[in-house]
């Protein structure tokens, strides 16, 4: 049995994306990686291919996890198999290859093999042609991107919180800057290893990047890079930089207000406020079945609703009763414009303006700077209760509270897109769940193992250099 490091990602002439063992390439229908990536249109059609691979990590398992493990929403438990019930009760197992625990950990590596193979052949061809270096420092510089964020998705699932020791020594996942052959057997870096190969790689994207206008919200952009820095700052507890890098996206961006705002989710349309959203045409369905309005798998716990304590939040308008009228569901995933069948789709957003914000608030709080985080605050609820900042009155005596109320703002502006556990960990919080909850488990205390999902068992059984867990790989 071979290692799920070790596949190898093989691109086709159709430039969809599929593993094999290494060395072991079907060649019909398919061209070498050397041929493939003989020119530019080859290394771009390959980055296509990579943002395929990115979006069939983020339509699944990975998009749903932070959601069902966390604090806000409740699994309608109609049989023993629903789909993330182990990962709602804690109880994930190594050996569960089909599901969450093999699955997050297979989707993000076949897209990382994918962008590292873009990065390989892209320094050659700058010598090949060119004329053409420009349009390959952009392909460099979006697929770096994707790096650093591979590497960050991964760590987020699979390794405690970078705070979790004070010099960051504990065990991340493995960093991986090529794919690994037959006889590499890559071992998992330090947290501050990972988090340093991350911000190198986006620094690099930013200097390739230069004065190149966004393109649009389904590309990565210099305006992502610096969004993505302005969250991995604040998960690595460094204020300064996530307050530097998120002041340069909200400088040159705007928030979604009224109709804009709830058109994002519904109108199959990017969004004013969006800087990075995986575009899903002719692709899975997933999120929209999963947070399905006919028949939801995942509805609002009683946690998220009773956050909204103002009837005239816009974003209760992305809510609706279930058909008995018992429970909320999300439309965050329900269209409500005329489309064929052909076009319907469900874009996961990566990063947006609101979060931005969020980050750039709760910096400043970290710091004691409760002017600027409060003023952070007031622009997102303003926009809520459509409001101006100067209309916004927040109650709050000290820091303690102010943080309190910026993490609830959080929870109630980031609700099914994939953040909720994530950060209940970085905070250090125990996770609290309602005592409405149909979960097993209804409070875990920080530190915990549980906080993380099993290394799957395959790679450990095949690397001898790879280490599980504690306790959940026991």
């Amino acid at each position: 049995m071979k290692p799920i490091l070790k596949i190898v990602i093989v691109i086709s002439l159709f430039f969809s994306v599929s593993s094999c063992d290494f060395l072991e390439v079907e060649t019909v229908g398919r061209t070498t990686m050397p041929n493939f990536f003989s020119d530019v249109p080859g290394l771009k059609a390959g980055l296509t291919g990579s943002y395929t691979k990115m979006f069939n990590y983020y339509s699944s398992e990975f998009y749903k996890y932070p959601e069902v493990a966390g604090n806000m929403v409740d699994l309608n438990l109609i049989s023993s198999d629903v789909e993330m019930v182990d990962q709602f009760n804690f109880t994930s197992d190594p050996e569960q290859e089909v599901g969450a625990v093999g699955y997050i950990w297979r989707k993000i590596l076949e897209a990382l093999a994918n962008v590292n193979n873009v990065l390989e052949y892209a320094p050659p061809l700058i010598d090949a042609f060119p004329n053409q270096e420009a349009e390959i420092k952009l392909v460099q510089a979006q697929a770096l991107f994707l790096r650093a964020l591979c590497h960050f998705d991964l760590y987020r699932v699979y390794a405690q919180p970078y705070n979790y020791t004070a010099d960051a020594s504990h065990l991340g996942v493995p960093v991986l800057l090529v794919t690994p052959g037959p006889d590499d057997l890559p071992s998992r870096a330090t947290a501050k290893q990972v988090f340093d190969q991350i911000i190198k790689d986006l620094n690099t994207a930013e200097s390739l990047f230069g004065d190149s206008p966004m393109r649009d919200a389904y590309h990565v952009s210099k305006k992502a890079v610096w969004a993505l820095l302005s969250r991995v700052y604040l998960y690595k507890e460094d204020w300064n930089n996530a307050i530097t890098y998120a002041s340069k996206v909200i400088e040159q961006s705007s928030l979604a207000y009224e109709n804009d705002y709830l058109a994002m989710y519904n109108n199959m349309i990017a969004g004013e406020e969006a800087i990075l959203r995986l575009n899903g045409v002719l692709k899975s369905k997933s999120l929209g079945i999963f947070f399905s309005s006919g028949n939801p798998l995942v509805t609002a716990a009683d946690t998220l609703m009773s956050l909204y304590t103002d009837a005239e939040d816009i974003r209760l308008q992305l809510f609706a009763p279930d058909i008995n009228n018992e429970v909320n569901i999300t439309t965050k995933y329900r269209i409500e414009v005329d489309y064929t069948p052909e076009l319907e789709r469900y874009d996961p957003f990566i990063l947006r303006v609101s979060e931005i914000y969020l980050n750039r608030a709760e910096a400043y709080v970290r710091n004691n700077d409760l002017t600027n985080a409060a003023n952070d605050l007031k622009a997102i609820i303003g926009r809520a209760l459509n409001k101006n900042v100067s209309e916004v009155e927040l109650d709050y005596a000290n820091r303690d509270e102010l943080l309190f109320l910026i993490k609830k703002e959080r929870a109630k502006e980031l609700c099914f897109e994939g953040h909720n556990f994530f950060d209940i960990v970085r905070y250090k919080d125990d996770l609290v769940r309602g005592v409405t909850t149909a979960s097993n488990v209804q409070h875990l205390s920080y530190p915990n193992d549980l906080f993380v999902l099993p290394i799957p068992q395959t790679e450990l059984n095949a690397n001898t250099n790879m280490q599980g867990n504690p306790t959940v790989n026991n």
